[in-house]
């Protein structure tokens, strides 16, 4: 099954406006229930946006409880997934390694793990000979202490889109690639979508383009507060294995893996200029402090050579938490956005609890906690762990 390169079928159930892992994830729920009347209409091509420039970390430690419960059960659907849609994601849990390098962050860290803990996640403390003893190439010079979950873990993004978007097709769902939603008009029966490739009639829309939400949330008249932020990745040539956590810096927001094939995978957040664009362009001022902090907790690496630089668009919401449901006035028009950096690893969670609100009309917790009249309301409770 591959995507169509003609117009959208005139009408449909539910369209849904960007073709990343979440779009995809709830299209394949979608159709796991029944429900095969679906158009995804995705602006680039396969993996363009964000869903194809992460870093792939899967991890349970979280600051907040809700993301802690929902990671737990997203890394076991991770677990299966091989098995339940036929692609291999090389799933590696090998573990998250966090650094805390003063009193405060101990402090946060404490915190952390004793929320994880009665969440049912085996996250410990350990101290910074202990971490130096999982990962022997560590230098741990000012590290105050470590938490380690060794069921955290890493997979390679694009087999996750491949294989629901293999079976949302299967499933009857269309997938158009290089296809803009332009405009989109409130109609009596539900939306009438104006796409480069000509008009679709929809009786649902669900917004889940990612750093791009706000534009699609826009044509309908709805202002959202998530705002796109450029984040840098690289990968280096291929070392022999030695890495097996993916090890991250809370100072900083450093964290850094080792790919199957031997490549140090690594990102860090640079500040930006917040103009509401999305911007993909790789800077020197990233590599020079990504440089600057990989080589303080891992000297070897200093003469590493680097092969491929690369930057993708997180999608920021004020409080860190995601952006769901219906925002008033406009039922139909569902949101799914928000996420930050954490919506790859969130999606085939979140994917499965949004096919049953939108089949059976469940109304799982999370869509309560992450409503988008929160942030009017004044009940926000932001996420510490936003990094790696």
């Amino acid at each position: 099954m591959t995507p169509t390169a003609r117009a959208p079928k005139p009408e449909c159930d539910i369209a849904i406006i960007g073709g990343g892992v979440m779009g995809l994830s709830i299209a394949y729920q979608l159709g796991k229930r029944g429900v095969s009347d679906v158009v995804i209409l995705e602006r680039g091509y396969l993996a363009e946006g964000a869903s194809g420039r992460n870093g792939g970390g899967v991890r349970m430690q979280w600051s907040s409880e809700e993301n802690i419960l929902l990671m737990r059960e997203s890394i076991e659907l991770c677990r299966s997934f091989a098995q339940d849609v036929g692609i291999n994601i090389w799933l590696r849990q090998g573990g998250y390694l966090f650094l805390a390098r003063s009193e405060r962050e101990r402090a946060q860290m404490e915190r952390n793990i004793a929320l994880q803990n009665r969440c049912g996640v085996p996250t410990e403390m350990i101290s910074a000979d202990e971490a130096r003893a999982i990962v022997p190439e560590l230098n741990t010079t000012g590290i105050a202490c470590a938490a380690y979950n060794p069921h955290d873990g890493v997979v390679f993004p694009w087999p996750f889109l491949w294989g629901y978007a293999r079976e949302a097709m299967r499933s009857g769902a269309e997938l158009h690639l290089f296809t803009d939603v332009t405009a989109i008009d409130q109609a009596s029966s539900g939306f009438v979508l104006h796409t480069s490739k000509g008009k679709l009639r929809a009786k649902r829309v669900l917004n889940a383009a990612g750093a791009w939400s706000p534009a699609v949330a826009r044509l309908v008249g709805v202002e959202l507060p998530n705002r796109p932020h450029r984040h840098e990745i690289l990968s280096t040539e291929p070392l022999k294995p030695f890495l097996k956590p993916m090890v991250s810096l809370l100072s900083s927001g450093l964290y850094f893996s080792q790919s199957m094939r031997g490549e140090i995978v690594t990102g860090i957040s640079v500040d930006d200029v917040d103009d509401g664009s999305v911007k993909l362009g790789a800077r020197l001022q990233f590599l020079t402090k990504l440089a600057r902090e990989i080589t303080s907790v891992m000297p070897r690496l200093s003469e590493v050579k680097v092969l491929r630089q690369w930057a993708g668009p997180y999608d920021v919401s004020p409080d860190g938490h995601p952006i769901l449901g219906e925002p008033e006035n406009i039922p139909g028009f569902y949101l799914c956005c928000g996420f930050v950096g954490h919506g790859f690893m969130m999606a085939p969670i979140i994917g499965q609890i949004y096919a049953e609100h939108l089949v059976r009309g469940t109304n799982h917790e999370v869509f309560r906690r992450c409503r988008l009249s929160r942030f009017v309301e004044g009940v926000t409770e932001p996420e510490q762990m936003i990094l790696g």
